[in-house]
Parts: C-alpha cells; sequence; structure tokens
C-alpha cells in the first residue's frame, strides 16, 4: 500500500486496545456486583429478544461488551486482538470503529431476524391465551429453572427470555475483513498444526458455522449471529472497496 507506515503502537492501537479493556472490565465488573450484591448486569446489558420484558434497545450495543465466562472473553478477545490490529492500522481507527460497531450490531439485527421467523412459526401452534401466558410468565417461570411442557410453549419462552452476549458477531465480521484484505496471508492453524492462506481458513470457518447453525439451531452458541456477522463485514469492505482498492 502506497505511503502506508508502520505505527508505533500497530501491536494494540487505541481502538483495538480501549475495546479489549473496556470488555474486560465489563465482565469483571459483573463478576463482582453478582458476588457482591447478588446483581445481574446481564439481566439489564445481554440482548433480550423484543417482546421480552428484559428487552431494551440499547441491548445492541451493551450485549457486545458482555460474556458468558473468562473463556468465552478470552478467545473472543484474543481474536479480535489477532485480527482487528491489522485491520486498524490499515484502516485508521475512526473506519475501523465504525466497521466493528456495524458488524456486531448488524449480527445482533441478523440473529433477531432468523429469530423472528422462528417466532412467527411458533406462533401458528399456539393459541392467544398460550401466547399471552407465555409473555406474562414465561420470565418468571425460567428465574426457577422450570418451563412450560406444551413444547411451542417451551420454545417461545427460551425465544423470548434466554439472553445474547459476546463480542463474537462483531469478532466474526473483523476475521471477514481481514480474510477479504489478506486473502493469501498464511495463518498457522493449531490443530492440525499446518498453514492455510486466509481466504480459505474464513471460508471454511464460514461453512462450519452455517452447518452449525442449521444442524444445531438450539444450540447455546449463536451461529446465526456469527454468520451475520460476516456477512455484515462482505457488505461493508465491498461498499468501502467501491472507492479504494485495499486487498492484499
Amino acid at each position: 500500500m502506497n505511503g502506508y507506515h508502520r505505527p508505533a503502537d500497530a501491536n494494540f492501537p487505541p481502538v483495538v486496545k480501549n475495546i479489549i479493556i473496556i470488555t474486560s472490565l465489563m465482565w469483571l465488573i459483573t463478576l463482582v456486583v453478582q458476588q457482591s450484591f447478588g446483581v445481574d448486569l446481564t439481566r439489564w446489558l445481554a440482548l433480550y429478544y423484543p417482546g421480552s420484558k428484559y428487552f431494551h434497545p440499547y441491548q445492541f450495543v451493551t450485549h457486545l461488551f458482555m460474556h458468558a465466562g473468562l473463556a468465552h472473553l478470552f478467545f473472543n478477545m484474543f481474536a479480535f486482538w489477532m485480527f482487528g490490529r491489522v485491520l486498524e492500522n490499515v484502516w485508521g481507527g475512526k473506519r475501523f470503529f465504525i466497521f466493528y460497531f456495524v458488524t456486531g450490531i448488524g449480527a445482533a439485527g441478523f440473529y433477531m431476524l432468523v429469530h423472528w421467523l422462528e417466532y412467527r412459526s411458533l406462533l401458528t401452534h399456539m393459541s392467544a391465551q398460550e401466547t399471552q401466558l407465555v409473555f406474562e410468565k414465561g420470565a418468571d417461570v425460567l428465574n426457577n429453572f422450570q418451563n412450560f411442557t406444551n413444547p411451542y410453549m417451551a420454545k417461545l419462552n427460551l425465544l423470548l427470555n434466554t439472553p445474547v452476549v459476546g463480542a463474537s458477531g462483531a469478532v466474526f465480521g473483523v476475521l471477514l475483513g481481514f480474510g477479504m484484505l489478506f486473502p493469501n496471508t498464511r495463518l498457522m492453524l493449531l490443530f492440525p498444526p499446518i498453514p492455510i492462506k486466509a481466504k480459505y481458513f474464513v471460508i471454511g470457518y464460514g461453512a462450519l458455522e452455517l452447518y452449525l447453525a442449521l444442524a444445531q439451531p438450539g444450540s447455546n452458541i449463536a451461529h446465526v449471529a456469527h454468520l451475520g456477522g460476516m456477512l455484515f463485514g462482505y457488505i461493508m469492505v465491498k461498499y468501502w472497496n467501491k472507492k479504494r482498492t485495499y486487498f492484499y
């Protein structure tokens, strides 16, 4: 790239660094508040399906900073640092900041769209009284570690009141962006320890996520959101590349 110079803080450019710090602090704060005061911040900051009594529009942003555990946090932030720092050094902080949140929020929106289709399907199997009961009592039922015996009511209850947390959608968007900008860069896999070009790694990972989304629709891993992050990452890169070529 003509005129590109590696910045002094290339390993930890400011947007990547600050997102990792804020996300890590949010995990720690959530843990401390839960243990010390019995307050579950996930109830307020995770993303719930619209219609749940816990849903708030700001959750489309805040859920990106919430994680289910230390392993979830570590692997998301490690992948984000590994690929995101390269994109930020190429694009600059402002463009990378926009890319991160567009892919993250876009992934959540795509996830909600797929769930809306499932929601509409469930309603065709339920009476108005059953639906109302789920909306009014479903959250309390789950809080007591129970669920409805009617399978359609149970599925609707889980759809409404199971929160989504994590930056995985945005991270998959970042991974897709890296693969598009640096398709022939060789990555070293851990298992098996063999090199693979970034474009094949991204294609393979995307295909795996699609398979898992279809094969495990009830999984507690939001594979659909991962695919949504990749979709919005692709759209963003293609849009920006109309004005300038960033491929390497």
